[in-house]
């Protein structure tokens, strides 16, 4: 019989904030793909979502009908080729877990329900899985040679232009339409992966591993270091190292970016800078919003920004700084390490981002790269502006 397969949301996912405050965890991405469509890809099969009630209409669930076989996953697992096999070897009413943790339930029906010890299976293989949200940059080497080996096998890469110079081109696809000028590309340190109709203009410097999402740009003069993602539609230029851009959003201009995540719709200003190391090497400390407590997040970190959130010209951030959904921020002074979302300015707390105009200046930066908003956009951000609104107060 087949079977449909869920993502469910733990309650971890509020560990994940800003980025879960738009989205399920599933829908984050690292390496080249989110980890939804890492499942629909070793599943060989659509996925729906099992989410907070303000984000279902994005992401809807799908249960079947009375007889269907749904298999439900945790949403914060990355697959691989033992997991998924684990899985697909359940019968309904089994479930799988590693280091008492839930994996994976298969159900028949409609009905959620609970399942008896004895339906519960141990996996003894290794689980990825995100905690925290600078987990997605620490794992994002990893996860950039996984899609890599799981989109090219068996396929044939685009020629790489004449006039560029390739180290170990073995590992290096180009898909259709992608345009690559005048560069150096270095796969000898981890596979480098170009998205359709992406463009790679005159004297970049890339060291993989590296992707680039469909229609992404890389701008003259770049310096790229592994292990970086530009999300579908991202600008990235200047600096970067260690960062994942989810899509859409830009760092078009000179400036360092490392150890970082950036969310969709961001804007980081022309000489925009982002510590990810403290000056006495000491573990960096992240704001938990959810636990509204600094946690150690490494050695390294930078800035972990929200969808929506944008940077004025010359900003700079500290280590670790947490930049929240629809955050607009300017002005001569460092900002503080934590900026609840829809901060106005430098950080003060007592200003917000008006929702109304927030959402104009939403809706004008997605014409701006030829999109338009999904019918639910605007309601989930009115619900994350009321969520954070109450944390605030």
């Amino acid at each position: 019989m087949e079977r449909n397969f869920i993502l469910f949301d733990t309650p971890g996912r509020d560990l994940l904030y800003p980025f879960t405050h738009t989205r399920p965890i599933a829908a984050c991405r690292l390496g080249i793909l989110t980890i939804q469509e890492k499942w629909e890809h070793w599943l060989g099969s659509g996925v729906s979502h099992f989410t907070v009630p303000h984000l279902q209409a994005k992401y809807p669930l799908r249960l079947g009908q009375d007889d269907t076989i749904n298999v439900l996953i945790s949403g914060d697992i990355l697959p691989d080729e033992a997991l998924v096999a684990a899985i697909n070897t359940l019968s309904p009413e089994e479930e799988l877990y590693k280091d008492n943790r839930l994996i994976a339930k298969v159900i028949l029906g409609r009905e959620v329900h609970l399942l008896p010890a004895s339906a519960r299976k141990n996996y003894s293989g290794q689980v990825l899985r995100i905690h925290h949200p600078w987990d997605i940059f620490a794992l994002n080497d990893q996860a950039i040679r996984q899609d890599f080996q799981l989109l090219t096998a068996g396929r044939t890469s685009a020629p790489v232009p004449e006039g560029n110079q390739v180290i170990a081109p073995e590992a290096v696809f180009i898909e259709a339409g992608a345009t690559v000028l005048c560069s150096v590309l270095n796969a000898s340190t981890g596979p480098i992966y170009i998205g359709r109709d992406a463009v790679i203009m005159e004297g970049n410097l890339i060291r993989g591993p590296f992707a680039m999402g469909e229609q992404a740009v890389l701008k003259m003069g770049s310096k790229v270091y592994g292990a970086t993602t530009l999300g579908p539609y991202c600008t990235g230029g200047g600096e970067i190292k260690n960062t994942v851009m989810f899509g859409y959003s830009n760092k078009g201009h000179e400036g360092y970016i490392g150890d970082a995540v950036i969310g969709e719709w961001c804007n980081l200003g022309a000489g925009t800078n982002c510590s990810n190391l403290k000056n006495n090497a000491s573990p960096v400390g992240v704001w938990l919003e959810s636990e509204a407590a600094a946690v150690p997040a490494g050695k390294k970190c930078g800035v972990l920004m929200g969808d929506y959130s944008r940077c004025g010209i010359g900003t700079n951030f500290n280590t670790g700084t947490v930049t929240g959904v629809s955050c607009n921020i300017f002005g001569a002074v460092m900002p503080p390490k934590f900026l609840p979302s829809f901060t106005w300015g430098h950080g003060d707390s007592s200003v917000r981002y008006r929702l109304s105009e927030a959402w104009r200046d939403i809706a004008s930066w997605m014409r701006m790269k030829k999109q338009e908003p999904h019918p639910a956009d605007e309601s989930i951000l009115q619900a994350v502006y009321e969520q954070t609104g109450r944390q605030e107060n």
